[in-house]
């Protein structure tokens, strides 16, 4: 089993910012707002200095980009990272899960579910980010990989409105899970797990042989799901959120 800094860097590879540069072995993304892994920095890994001077290089990077500084701080491993942003003032966010499981053992979907290389529009109606719609440059991070597919369960064959979606990346055998969602009116119908076989399926023929997703720590309904697959916790990790930039004079 990979250890925590290449299961990091390996997801990383799978949901990007729109711009990317390296911080010694930190990762600093900024995709537009959306989402906290394409918009923070991961810190995995040692920066180019000392931990104080890295936490104001950081600052200083968002700040040029008029967003919020965010890091994303994996545990094990950067608990003297986290030490020097919390020193810094650098509010700490909840934990989320990171869950792994073979995908040797997973059914076969119930219901149909439809893979595409490309989100369309019912399929960005139907995922809800924390249960909001999309922004505009949702779709750029979400295409923003090698290969992504996206699953969907129709509300009816041969329909537009989407049930269920999911997205996928296959990376070095293992397929990383992102963008889990049912819509309200078709839960309890086990179509998470449908959308979840048939990702492990088509990741299966393309030599995947191990899932990867992220899930909140307080997502019982989420988690109880995931268990029944096989999953276990790998690790966790938190957003350290920092100052928010400067207002300029009007």
């Amino acid at each position: 089993m990979p250890g925590v800094p290449d299961l990091e860097r390996l997801a990383a590879r799978t949901w990007r910012g729109l711009e990317e540069e390296r911080h010694g072995d930190w990762l600093l993304r900024a995709g537009g707002g959306f989402s906290g892994r394409a918009n923070s920095a991961l810190v995995v890994g040692d920066p180019p200095s000392d931990l104080p001077t890295a936490v104001a290089a950081v600052t200083r990077w968002y700040a040029a980009r008029g967003a919020r500084p965010m890091a994303q701080v994996p545990s094990p491993g950067s608990e003297a990272a986290d030490d020097a942003f919390a020193a810094a003032g650098w509010a700490r966010g909840e934990d989320v899960l990171v869950l792994t499981a073979s995908l040797g053992s997973w059914p076969e979907p119930s219901v149909p579910v439809e893979l595409a290389p490309t989100p369309d529009e019912a399929w960005l109606r139907g995922y809800r980010y924390r249960g909001t719609p999309l922004p505009p440059v949702a779709s750029a991070v979400l295409a923003n990989a090698d290969d992504p597919v996206f699953a969907a369960v129709r509300t009816a064959p041969g329909s537009a409105p989407t049930a269920a979606v999911a997205r996928g990346v296959v990376v070095d055998g293992w397929l990383v899970v992102t963008a889990v969602t049912v819509d309200d009116a078709w839960r309890r119908r086990g179509l998470a797990t449908a959308v979840m076989a048939a990702l492990g399926s088509w990741a299966r023929d393309r030599g995947g042989h191990s899932c990867l997703l992220q899930v909140s720590g307080d997502n019982a309904g989420a988690l109880a799901l995931y268990e029944r697959l096989g999953f276990t916790e790998h690790h966790r990790y938190h957003y350290r959120l920092g100052p928010a930039p400067a207002r300029s004079p009007t």
